[in-house]
């Protein structure tokens, strides 16, 4: 069974993350600040040189080169020997991923939808045999509560992994969820490794399937 690495929210902070060994690395979004050609390759040049066998990436909200540029950053992505996930998924050792970058309105961030249907139509494309989620923001309810108190995950998101049920749901986006948590059957984490200060206080985690 692959062994997977789960990283979000690392935030230009690369090189000051221990990541431990694995077969699949994946990263669920939020690798920059700004989301600028400069961060995004030097994101993409610390996490191709990791030694994982396969590596994933899902953008984040701060990942704006993937929003405005988008066919460029996949190129670019493909060129580090990265998988872009978008909308789309794939297949490694029998485990099929999919990811998604969307998350409910976020001030003026990328990947904004509004909450209810615009965005429930992105969750009705999650495949219903995915065995691997990858979004980068929480459902409702589940590692979603902000400093606040308040609950900043998708209720369609929820929605859609209460009647999909992956094995695994991996995301990130609000910095203080951080951690794991059983629910229906699915393993979800929430894999930000910055704290709100954005400081990378965090450690990656590590599961099986």
């Amino acid at each position: 069974m692959p062994k997977i690495v789960c990283l979000s929210d690392t935030h230009n902070c690369n090189e000051q993350i221990a990541v431990p060994d694995g077969d699949i690395l994946i990263h669920a979004g939020d690798a920059t600040i700004r989301g600028t050609q400069f961060e995004v390759e030097e994101f993409l040049q610390w996490f191709s040189s990791l030694p994982h066998k396969y590596k994933i990436f899902v953008a984040g909200n701060h990942d704006w080169l993937y929003e405005t540029n988008n066919r460029f950053a996949r190129l670019l992505t493909a060129k580090f020997n990265i998988k872009y996930l978008q909308d789309s998924f794939v297949e490694i050792e029998n485990t099929k991923i999919y990811g998604s970058p969307w998350q409910p309105r976020f001030y003026d961030w990328a990947f904004n939808l509004r909450r209810g249907e615009e965005i429930a139509e992105k969750w009705k494309m999650i495949p219903a045999d995915t065995d691997i989620l990858v979004t980068h923001g929480p459902p409702h309810e589940i590692l979603d509560l902000t400093p606040n108190g308040d609950s900043a995950g998708c209720e369609e998101l929820r929605k859609a992994i209460e009647r999909i049920r992956p094995k695994a749901h991996i995301f990130g986006h609000i910095h203080s969820g951080y951690g794991t948590s059983e629910k229906f059957n699915v393993k979800f984490i929430n894999a930000s490794i910055c704290d709100e200060s954005y400081s990378p206080t965090n450690s990656p985690i590590v599961f099986d399937i």
